[in-house]
C-alpha cells in the first residue's frame, strides 16, 4: 500500500516538473483524419457562405442577396496572418497570361456597395442598406485567419498549414472571381483530404485530424488571368 502510495505520488510530482509522460507516442504513419468525426462550423464556413451569396447577388443583381453577404461579412472578426508558402509554376500549364485581374476579392464594404448599385431608386432597400452601414463591423465571430496572395496564371501556390488533432480543421479559397481556381489539400504522408476541381474560385472543404499535424494546401490558377484571393483557415 505504502508502495503504490509513493509511485503515485512520484508520478505526480515527475508530472508537474517534466510535463506529461510520453512513452507511449502515437502511430503518425496512417492517413491524418477521423472518418466518422462531426463538428461545428465556424467563421471560416460563414465567410465562404458569404462569398458564394455575393456572387449570387452580382449574377442576378439582387440587392438583398449582397446586402445580407455584407452583413455576414461584417459579423466575422478575421485576422491577417503570414504563411509559409512556395510558388511554382503548375506542372503540364502552357498559359499566356492575358491581364493582371482585380487587387482583392470583395470585402463587407464592396458588397455594401453593389447591393447599394443593385437598389436602384428602391427607399426601402436603401434604408436598409443605410442600417447596415452604419452599423459597420460587428465583429461578433472570431477564430479565424487569412493570407491574400495574388496567384498568377500557369502558377501553384503551395502552403503549409498545422491544425490540431480532433478538433474541426476548416478551410475555404476565396478568389476575386477572375479565374478558376482547383484546390488539393494532403496530410503530411501525402494523403488526400480535399480534391476540389470545379470550375470556381470560391472553394470550402473540411476534415478532422486523427492527431496534431501539418497539412499541405496546393492553390492552382487554371485561368489566363491573375488571381487574387485569399485562403482561410480556422
Amino acid at each position: 500500500m505504502k508502495l503504490n502510495i509513493l509511485l503515485t505520488c512520484a508520478t505526480v510530482t515527475s508530472a508537474m516538473m517534466f510535463g506529461p509522460i510520453t512513452g507511449f507516442s502515437q502511430d503518425t504513419s496512417g492517413i491524418n483524419v477521423i472518418e466518422s468525426a462531426e463538428g461545428t462550423q465556424g467563421a471560416v464556413a460563414q465567410a465562404a457562405m458569404a462569398q458564394d451569396l455575393f456572387a449570387y447577388s452580382v449574377t442576378n443583381k439582387n440587392a438583398i442577396s449582397a446586402l445580407a453577404a455584407a452583413q455576414i461579412m461584417m459579423s466575422l472578426d478575421i485576422e491577417d496572418v503570414e504563411r509559409e508558402m512556395e510558388n511554382k509554376p503548375t506542372e503540364g500549364a502552357d498559359v499566356t497570361e492575358t491581364g493582371e485581374g482585380v487587387d482583392a476579392p470583395a470585402d463587407g464594404k464592396m458588397m455594401l456597395a453593389s447591393a447599394r448599385e443593385f437598389a436602384g431608386d428602391d427607399a426601402a432597400l436603401l434604408g436598409l442598406i443605410d442600417d447596415a452601414e452604419a452599423e459597420g463591423a460587428r465583429g461578433r465571430m472570431g477564430g479565424a485567419s487569412r493570407t491574400l496572395s495574388r496567384l498568377r496564371a500557369g502558377r501553384t501556390d503551395i502552403f503549409k498549414v498545422p491544425f490540431y488533432g480532433k478538433r474541426l480543421a476548416e478551410l475555404a479559397i476565396i478568389g476575386d472571381g477572375d479565374a478558376d481556381l482547383d484546390l488539393l489539400v494532403t496530410d503530411a504522408n501525402g494523403n488526400t483530404m480535399c480534391l476540389d476541381r470545379s470550375y470556381s474560385d470560391k472553394l470550402y472543404c473540411s476534415w478532422t485530424p486523427a492527431w496534431d499535424g501539418n497539412f499541405y494546401i496546393a492553390v492552382k490558377n487554371m485561368g489566363r488571368i491573375r488571381n487574387s484571393y485569399y485562403i482561410l483557415t480556422n
